[in-house]
């Protein structure tokens, strides 16, 4: 059985080891057929400590390493912008 894979933006990296990531998806009203945006949190594992908050990220589904944590990072797509860089300028 294939695992299942979101992809998502990292709302928290304080811990050891573990990072917190929010991801959205889109569902349609049914009554009013508008999309809504929906969203939940996720525990992952991060091995190496290389995310940041406000990095995108690709989780996939694992075995449960802890009571909360059954994903993994399995790819960073995108660096946090600086905050030296926003005001510079």
């Amino acid at each position: 059985m294939p695992r299942r894979v979101l992809m998502g933006r990292v709302t928290s990296d304080k811990m050891d080891k573990t990072i917190t990531v929010l991801v959205e998806r889109r569902v349609m009203h049914p009554l009013y057929k508008k999309f809504i945006r929906r969203s939940k949190k996720y525990a992952a594992h991060d091995e190496e400590n290389i995310c940041k908050e406000g990095d995108v990220v690709r989780i996939e589904e694992c075995r449960p390493i802890s009571k909360r944590k059954t994903w993994q990072v399995i790819e960073r797509n995108g660096a946090a912008p600086h905050a030296e860089d926003a005001v510079a300028g």
